[in-house]
This record gives C-alpha cells, structure tokens and sequence, in this order.
C-alpha cells in the first residue's frame, strides 16, 4: 500500500512539472517614450475650431502715394538750359532741379531798374517841392502831389519785388534765369522736362514729382469673378520679385466702382508702410487677399502635417509615454493654417517641431 502511495505521488509531481514547463512566458510590451532630452526638440500647437479663411491672388504694381507728394511747377516761360536731376534721384531739401532762362523774369529785373530810376526821380521832385514849400515858394498841393508820385513809384516798385519773389526771389538773376529747387527730401517719381524744353506760359505742366516713399500704393486688378471676395478692410500679403519669400502687410485702401473697359478688370488700392525703403515705384507685385467665410472647420499649422502615401496624419500629444498617431483630411490651406476633418478633436495638443521624427518613431514601435 505504501509503494502505491509513493508511485503515485512521484507520478503527480512529475505532471506538475510538466505542466509548469510548458507554461509560455509572458514579454513585456515596448512603449515609446520621448526622452527628456528629445522632449526639449518638440513643439506643440492646440487644435482649433476658426473661421473658414479664402485667399485671392491678384496682379498689381508699386506706385507711389499721391497724397503724399510734391509737384514743382515752373514760374514762368522760357528755355530749361540745365537739368540736374533725373528719374529715380533723392533730393534734398533746397536742391537744384533745374536751371531756367526766362524772358518774364529778364523783364522783370528791367521793370525793376526802371522802377528804381522812377523813385529816384519821384524822391528829387519831393525833396525840391518839400524845400519850396518852406521857403513858402510851393504851395501845399504840390508838395502833396509830389509826395504822391513817390509813394506811386514805391508801389510799383515793391509789386516788381513781390513778383521775383514769387518767381524765386533769391534763386533768380538780373540775366533772366530762375532756379528750380526741391521743396522736401524724397525722390524724383516724376519728370517731364529735359535740358533744351520750352516752357510756355499756357502749358500749365507741373516739371517733377517728388515722393518720400515713406508709404506707397499698390494698385492691383480684379477680375469679375473675384470681386465678391474683395472688401475694404481685408487683410492683404504682398509679394515681389525683388525679394522672394518675404511678404508686406496690409490692407485694401480703396475699391474702383467703375471696371477698366479695356481688359474688364476692377482696381484696388492697398497702401503699405515702406519706411524701409524696399518698395519702388513700377515693381510687379502679387497681392493674396485674405478673407473669412461664415462656416468654421477644425485648424492645425501646416507645420503638424506629415504626408505619407498621398496621406496626411498629425502626432497628438497627450503626455511624453502618451501619442498618437492621427489620419486627417484636408479641405484648405490658407496664409500657414490647414483645415481638417477627422483623426482630433478641438483643444487637442499636436507637434510641430520634429514631429516626423516622433511619426517614425511610433511607426517602428509595435
């Protein structure tokens, strides 16, 4: 009974250890986790619910602010005998535009002698008749005729001065040629004479234009079909060839109400600050308008976007052992900001530094 009992005993351990032995071993699960060193090289950005934005691309040309600007006429007829500036230069207050010889002002320097020759015999009449009248010899009418004259002679003298004056007092010479000088510092944006031009008193021409440049224009076309989706106030980028990537704000100034007949386009006007000086008058310019539709959609930056397989996907972040990977649509991409459907919800957190790095990462991790 007891060699039963023993056999039967070795018998259960020998099962037992059997069945232990083929028992699997569980593996543990790998997570990806960012280090905290590879956490200090992410980004994130929230999800946001925006308004649906639209962009319209529009031709137009730099001019400058016609507000802004001086026009120098000429004062009077006559020959340009020297033109000192030309289309583009800066000027500085008080600088010679452009010589002028002219028969008013010659006429006028001879009135003035003339004049001056006229008190100086209307002075000797007036001292003679003042001496008489002393004595008791001219009686008080004519020294008062007298003194009459000589006030008369002064007059026509001074409105002789005050014509030079007008015409460039100290700028102008007795040998009938007046000197044009630049009212402002800016730059000539308008010529219309050269060295040998008659000026002739009907013309009525102002000669240059000159602008600061401190603000310019850029007047654009918009075709009808564009014209619903361009408002007064909306946002404007304005790009050029001059500098490529880099972009000028602004906004819509004014709208034409009348369409070019010739090539049935409305004109725009966006005025921008140019302080530094980068924008000149004739440059080409692209100007994207900006503008915000009634419906709303989820937004990332386009910097979340990773594109795989004609796919697009986002990185959530929850915690640094907590991302996901998430599949979107895109409807639109507009001024850096995609619009999405699908894959996240609003407030949720996405990267957008290295974030392919991270996408690799979790890809490669079962």
């Amino acid at each position: 009974m007891k060699r039963i009992t023993t056999a039967t005993a070795l018998m259960a351990l020998i099962i037992m250890t059997a069945c232990h032995e083929a028992q699997p071993v569980k593996e543990e699960v790998k997570k990806f986790v960012l280090s905290d060193s590879m956490a200090k090289m992410i980004a994130l950005d929230t999800v946001q619910n925006s308004f649906i934005a639209d962009e319209t691309t529009l031709s137009g040309e730099v001019s400058f602010n016609e507000n802004n600007v001086i026009k120098v006429f000429p004062r009077g007829s006559g020959q340009v005998i020297e033109s000192k500036v030309t289309l583009g230069d800066k000027v500085t207050q008080g600088q010679v535009l452009a010589v002028i010889k002219s028969a008013d002002i010659a006429g006028n320097y001879a009135d003035l002698k003339s004049a001056n020759a006229d008190i100086a015999i209307a002075k000797r009449q007036y001292d003679n008749e003042k001496s008489l009248f002393k004595s008791g010899i001219a009686s008080e009418r004519e020294l008062n005729e007298a003194k009459q004259n000589l006030e008369k002679a002064n007059a026509a003298k001074n409105k002789i001065e005050s014509t030079l004056n007008i015409n460039g007092g100290q700028n102008t010479t007795s040998a009938g040629t007046y000197i044009l000088t630049s009212p402002i510092n800016g730059y000539i944006v308008e010529k219309k004479v050269n060295t040998g031009s008659y000026l002739r008193s009907d013309m009525g021409d102002y000669l240059f234009t000159i602008s600061n440049l401190k603000d310019v224009w850029i007047n654009a076309n918009v075709f009808e079909d564009d014209i619903s989706k361009v408002k007064e106030g909306y946002d404007v980028d304005v790009y050029t060839l001059s500098y490529p990537g880099k972009s000028f704000k602004g906004k819509i100034d004014k709208l034409s109400e009348v369409l070019d007949p010739t090539n049935k386009t409305m004109k725009v006007r966006v005025k921008l600050d140019n302080s530094e000086g980068l924008l000149k008058p004739s440059m080409f310019a692209k100007v994207v308008v900006t503008n915000e539709e009634e419906k709303k959609s989820l937004c990332v930056p386009t910097k979340a976007l990773i594109n795989q397989d004609g796919k697009n996907f986002v990185v959530v972040y929850k915690s640094n052992d907590n991302m996901k990977i998430a599949e979107v649509n895109v409807s639109k991409i507009v001024d850096n900001k995609a619009f999405i459907t699908g894959g996240v919800n609003q407030g949720d957190k996405v990267i957008v530094n290295n974030e392919l790095l991270v996408f690799q990462q979790l890809l490669d991790t079962p």
